[in-house]
């Protein structure tokens, strides 16, 4: 594997587990969530790097295999571009249901990689 694409691929693991450690000390609940802007921007943060580091390893190689890597994409474009489209509900559902998916997919490819 091309090493610019294991660090990628390392970067989305570091974002996901910044992601995790958000709700460590505090409810991971809707609610807690939606009410606290400081931590809707970080999430958003790490989705972006998420999405950018996926572009970037779809532009070295098309083929890559990552499970919706262009929603990946697009939903970190909206996020910077189209932020007022953005809805809690919407990242709500990308942390509860998608990124333990991403994480367990980019671990597998990390450690056949290593």
């Amino acid at each position: 594997m091309d090493e610019r694409v294991l660090k990628w691929l390392f970067d989305i693991k570091i974002a996901i587990d910044e992601i995790d450690t958000y709700f460590l000390e505090t409810p991971k609940d809707f609610k807690h969530y939606s009410s606290n802007i400081i931590l809707k921007r970080a999430v958003e943060r790490d989705l972006e790097i998420i999405g950018e580091a996926v572009n970037r390893i779809l532009k070295l190689d098309e083929t890559f295999p990552i499970k919706n890597a262009k929603k990946i994409i697009g939903l970190s474009n909206q996020i910077i571009h189209a932020y007022d489209n953005i809805s809690d509900e919407n990242i709500w559902a990308v942390i509860q249901k998608h990124i333990p998916l991403l994480k367990t997919e980019v671990q597998a490819l990390i450690d056949k990689a290593t």
